[in-house]
């Protein structure tokens, strides 16, 4: 089986310590994160991760399971590029001087949809979004004028399937505790443990 590029996509409860409890399963497994983004869903109280990875479909598949058993995860997918829709942000920051005298350079940051974020001047720092690929062009357009740095964000991507776990991501925000409640005699006289 030859491997490809995945994008996983683990929902999760905000708690602290699970980002490093979820790079270790990587890790221990020796495979490279390629991109980590970590940001709110749409619900309430669950975030969501998005890591690209370079792997076989197996290895993914065994990632996904692995990651499900941390407690605070909800639910793990993985998706090749032609089921997602994503994009990464990339600033570059070139010296003001060089883009005040080449009208080229202008003309290069309107044709590769370039938006100016900051102009100071002795620098001017610009902001892409796009594929890879695309923001990586612009590098060596901008090389030869003075690029003096180069940041990019993780991938942001969402499903294009429409249906799935999304829709069970919402009944989590509105849903009651069960009505069967369990006593205890361990616990203390207030304390209920609570199934669903």
């Amino acid at each position: 089986m030859s491997k490809a590029e995945y994008t996983i996509t683990v929902y999760t409860e905000n708690q602290i310590g699970l980002l490093n409890r979820i790079a270790i399963i990587f890790s221990r497994r020796k495979i490279n994160i390629d991109s980590l983004n970590t940001s709110p869903s749409e619900v309430d109280s669950v975030h969501r991760f998005t890591i690209v990875i370079n792997e076989t479909e197996e290895v993914v598949r065994k990632l996904c399971r692995q990651i499900e058993k941390q407690v605070e995860v909800l639910k793990a997918y993985y998706n090749t590029a032609e089921e997602i829709v994503w994009q990464e942000l990339a600033l570059y920051k070139v010296p003001t001087e060089v883009i005040q005298a080449e009208v080229k350079v202008e003309r290069l940051l309107r044709q590769y949809g370039a938006n100016a974020v900051v102009i100071r001047k002795d620098y001017t720092v610009f902001e892409v979004a796009g594929h890879r690929e695309e923001t990586d062009r612009l590098i060596k357009v901008l090389e030869p004028y003075g690029l003096i740095e180069f940041v990019r964000s993780g991938r942001v991507a969402i499903i294009k399937d429409s249906e799935g776990f999304h829709e069970k991501l919402k009944e989590f925000e509105y849903r009651e505790p069960g009505e069967d409640t369990i006593e205890n005699e361990f616990l203390d006289q207030n304390e209920k443990v609570f199934t669903m």
